[in-house]
């Protein structure tokens, strides 16, 4: 725990020399999902490779990189670009940089991310305000000592999704004529997409999309009392007497075309914060 803190206050030390930016709001763009770093006015731009203790993103569509600026006149910093636990990171590595954005005065975190559809009622395209999770990851970024200065022992996971966010999305969704969805999302490791007989379970337990990642970095907002927003996008149907194999470059097309809807809903709600 003393090498997390040492760790967090050196990647903290190292951009505080490189931004003046102070952020309130921290962002997290998933597969085929970085466009609404476009919309931010950057002061500055750093690679992952560049920051202390940083893992690097090796996913196609991800960028990696730190961008530190404004969305109106909201101080913002974005990863455009996350980790994976199928990258062979451990979750303490995934929620790092949840961690220094803390440290930094982020005080609402965003996160966005490319999943599979299971509810009959959704289409690729879609997008989904998480109101829920499920951990199936097989592992959580707390377990260990833990530091009472960096959260709880035992958080509490009733709202992991910041309800008066929930209710300010959706409002902006109306406002913008965007059509949206609400539903929980299942986290599982990856890297392998589902069988039929697991889109079955999934769906069975209660999950209305599945994807490979933004638990842990949930949990560690969570953990930092953060409030947190969750975005998703259905890039495709996932019903199992109905599956078709998937290719990645179809996921990354309807990513970028549900992107710019994203963007928008993302912008106007972060300005509204």
């Amino acid at each position: 725990m003393d090498d997390l803190k040492k760790n967090i206050a050196e990647a903290c030390h190292f951009l505080a020399e490189k931004t003046r930016v102070e952020p309130v709001v921290g962002i997290i763009l998933g597969t085929g999902l970085g466009a609404l770093a476009a919309e931010i006015d950057a002061e500055t731009v750093v690679s992952y490779e560049e920051i202390p203790h940083f893992p690097v993103s090796t996913v196609e569509s991800h960028a990696g990189r730190l961008i530190f600026g404004t969305i109106g006149s909201k101080s913002v910093v974005a990863m455009q670009g996350r980790f994976h636990y199928y990258e062979g990171y451990s979750m303490q590595q995934i929620g790092f940089p949840v961690r220094v954005m803390k440290r930094m005065g982020v005080e609402t975190l965003l996160v966005s991310n490319a999943c599979g559809g299971m509810n009959p009622i959704y289409a690729a395209g879609d997008i989904m305000i998480m109101s829920d999770h499920i951990n199936l990851l097989g592992d959580n970024p707390l377990i260990g000592v833990n530091d009472d200065e960096l959260g709880p022992r035992f958080p509490d996971m009733s709202e992991p999704y910041t309800e008066q966010l929930i209710e300010l999305a959706q409002k902006t969704a109306l406002e913008e004529k965007i059509k949206i969805q609400k539903g929980v999302y299942v986290a599982v490791s990856g890297p392998c997409l589902e069988t039929r007989a697991e889109y079955r379970f999934l769906r069975g337990i209660g999950a209305d999309v599945v994807g490979m990642s933004t638990v842990p970095e949930v949990i560690v907002a969570v953990h930092s009392a953060m409030k947190v927003l969750g975005f998703s996008v259905v890039t495709d149907a996932c019903f199992p007497d109905a599956l078709k194999p998937v290719d990645i470059q179809e996921i990354l097309k309807v990513a970028a075309e549900a992107e710019p809807k994203l963007t928008l809903l993302m912008k106007r709600v972060i300005e509204k914060i």
